[in-house]
């Protein structure tokens, strides 16, 4: 089945427009250590310091300010962990009831999180195939809609905010940006970065980690291509297959995919925490690794906006970010989708 895309960048500045003093307008950061790397100008939008500690904030605020309005009681969500608490944490601040439903081995942060904010947390299975069907039945039953980590629109128009951001911001600063990089999951953030970029001359590419790369699969085959994917430390960028509507909509507007290993991703997320002194979690980190790429590949000073798409991270992965090679991380947590 192919989606009609119908949404635009207007869509992504009407939620700008009502998210504004709803969520975090949060810090576009530099290093000068990181330019020298990249050989270019490198912004990085800081998500991971937005409410709930990631991006997802945006498109859950946006989809469930419309569902509340509309009279829905009550919402249900499933993800690998970030869309769930956002999704709480809207739902809380609606004053409707939340329900999502997580992996088995999701990480105890984000099920804390989640539970700190009043959803009703479900374990289901360790594949999103199973989450699904465990929230459509949860749905079915109670009669509140699914808000979809990736395939909504409001979900999509709200997660383009943070990259809308990141281009005003470059531009006022007189810095306008060349290249924007997003990480790809189920492939709603790089949809909104697409539809924010739209009408500008910006190349937008996603990044998605080695083994982990439904989208770059699928645009190369021109239809969705599942992946049974492999274990990573970047557990936000496991999604099996990209999502339909985030598909249609970068299909003819994302200029490539730039896939990543773990030792890249480790290596972005060490810049991060000893260079601009914040905490990003692996998936956010990704972002920065796929733009150090792209620039070593491009070879010529321009501009670069990453958007840092969250920093829930559990403390003991820190620790062995920072002391262990990439791979024995990976292979210790062997994170789930």
């Amino acid at each position: 089945m192919s989606h009609t895309v119908t949404q635009t960048r207007v869509d992504v500045r009407e939620a700008a427009r009502w998210l504004a003093g709803r969520v975090v307008r949060t810090p576009v950061l530099r290093s000068p250590v990181i330019d020298e790397l990249a050989g270019a100008r490198v912004l990085l939008k800081a998500e991971n310091l937005q409410d709930g500690g990631s991006y997802k904030m945006r498109g859950a605020l946006r989809a469930v300010g419309r569902l509340a309005a509309a009279g829905h009681t009550g919402v249900i969500a499933q993800s690998t962990g970030n869309h769930a608490v956002a999704v709480a944490l809207a739902a809380r601040r609606h004053g409707i009831a939340a329900t999502v439903v997580l992996p088995v081995d999701a990480a105890p942060t984000k099920v804390d999180r989640a539970r700190a904010a009043g959803a009703r947390v479900v374990f289901a299975g360790t594949s999103v195939q199973e989450r699904v069907v465990v929230a459509s039945g949860l749905s079915d039953e109670s009669g509140h809609p699914v808000v979809d980590a990736y395939d909504h629109p409001d979900v999509i128009a709200g997660q383009g905010t943070a990259s809308l951001e990141l281009i005003e911001e470059a531009e006022r600063a007189g810095t306008p940006l060349d290249v924007l990089v997003v990480p790809v999951g189920g492939g709603g953030g790089v949809a909104g970065g697409c539809l924010a970029a739209a009408g500008t001359n910006i190349e937008v590419y996603g990044v998605e980690p080695v083994g982990c790369d439904s989208l770059a699969r699928s645009l190369a085959a021109g239809e969705r291509v599942p992946v049974a994917p492999v274990p990573t430390i970047a557990d936000g960028l496991r999604p099996s297959c990209v999502g339909e509507l985030p598909f249609a909509i970068v299909r003819n507007a994302l200029c490539g995919v730039v896939r990543v290993d773990d030792d890249e991703i480790s290596a972005a997320f060490r810049l991060i925490l000893t260079e601009l002194k914040v905490l990003a979690e692996p998936s956010g980190a990704a972002g920065l690794a796929g733009a150090l790429r792209l620039a070593r590949e491009a070879g010529r000073q321009r501009t670069v906006g990453v958007v840092l798409t969250g920093g829930n991270v559990e403390a003991a992965l820190v620790a062995r970010l920072l002391t262990q090679p990439a791979a024995e991380v990976a292979a210790v947590d062997q994170v789930a989708a």
